[in-house]
């Protein structure tokens, strides 16, 4: 109701001006409205929390409403306009945009954490010894299911045959390797880097060192299509607001990791939810995302995740839209303030383990998909 005032003032005004005029009117109505920015209460959501508490969005001149929702929820959201932007997980996108999902994303946030990791006492050495084994996920179709898949694709392998996918809740994988349950695990961090503090895996594929993942965007920006289509301008304000948040918390991840908790955006403690953060290698980009987007088409593709008449370059480009503003000579110029005095993060595999000890991990759960 709130919103009728406003665009039965534009009509009128266009009644008065003329229809050349009325275009112009409906559109400036538009732009006064709260944009709405989704989040569903994530570790690496803070980008998210840092535009809004260190005032980004505010900066580029735009009213913003953060709304807390689900992942049931989020892409509906999007798609239906209820929401105007968030950042997410790529591949997560990918699928429903090749299935008529209409969003676009615009910026990359940070760079992957995923990995697969066997027990350490198997003679599993490299990707072809997971031929025949059991490898532990937390949910079905999570984001490091999505890259074993891929993985194990591109070393010739059939993930629906070659091995077998096992559910294990993702504190529970390491008992189940132990008493021989299972042989792998599919993981995000700080989970990995937890396992092997304790000396009981060891990595097999890591998506942050390995080749083609290592430069890959595990997060991205992604806006309505009636946001990209009907007001660039702001979906542009929104994605520098959002990755002007990401470059703060990769440099300043206590800070980030103290703002999420102290502001209750999640429950986890800041030292924890710092750890996760710094694992997560936030630097922003925008071709390095584009490209990042298309590479993780087509390695999906291979892996049988998207259908076998999908173009994977055309599909990246679906789901990719550039905005004015917002490109890498832009990104040069971008620059966020170290906040004094915070101590770095904990992310020596012992450390981490020490610190996590008798706690519950708050991780990076988007990455971990439970």
């Amino acid at each position: 109701m709130k919103f009728i005032k406003p665009l039965i003032l534009a009509l009128l005004s266009c009644a008065l001006l003329g229809s050349g005029s009325c275009s112009k009117h409906l559109l400036a109505s538009k732009r006064e409205r709260k944009l709405k920015v989704c989040y569903i209460g994530l570790t690496c959501e803070a980008p998210i929390f840092a535009a809004y508490e260190n005032g980004y969005f505010k900066e580029e001149g735009l009213d913003v409403e953060l709304v807390k929702t689900s992942w049931d929820s989020l892409l509906q959201g999007l798609s239906f306009g209820r929401f105007d932007a968030t950042h997410t997980l790529v591949p997560y996108l990918l699928k429903p945009i090749e299935q008529g999902l209409e969003v676009k994303m615009t910026g990359g946030i940070h760079h992957g954490c995923l990995r697969i990791q066997a027990w350490g006492k198997s003679n599993i050495k490299s990707v072809e010894d997971l031929k025949g084994k059991r490898i532990a996920v937390s949910t079905m179709g999570s984001p490091p299911m999505i890259f074993a898949y891929r993985v194990l694709a591109a070393h010739g392998m059939d993930v629906n045959k070659d091995v077998t996918w096992v559910v294990f809740p993702a504190d529970s994988t390491e008992l189940a390797m132990e008493r021989g349950q299972v042989d792998a695990i599919a993981d995000s961090e700080p989970i990995g880097s937890l396992l092997l503090s304790h000396g009981t895996v060891r990595t097999i594929a890591d998506q942050s060192k390995d080749d083609p993942f290592k430069d890959e965007y595990c997060c991205a920006v992604v806006v309505s299509k009636d946001l990209a289509s009907h007001d660039p301008v702001a979906a542009a304000k929104v994605t520098r607001a959002l990755l002007k948040g990401a470059k703060w918390v990769g440099v300043n991840p206590m800070a980030a990791a103290k703002l999420s908790a102290e502001k209750k955006y999640l429950a986890a403690t800041p030292e924890l939810n710092a750890t996760a953060l710094a694992l997560l290698h936030y630097v922003p980009g925008v071709s390095t995302c584009e490209r990042s987007i298309a590479l993780q088409a087509i390695e999906m593709k291979k892996a049988g995740m998207l259908s076998a008449s999908t173009d994977p370059a055309a599909l990246a480009q679906r789901g990719w839209q550039a905005l004015p503003g917002v490109d890498d000579e832009w990104l040069k110029t971008l620059t966020v303030e170290k906040v004094p005095g915070e101590p770095e993060p904990a992310t020596d595999p012992v450390a981490v383990a020490a610190m996590m000890a008798g706690k519950k991990a708050c991780c990076a759960k988007c990455c971990i998909g439970d």
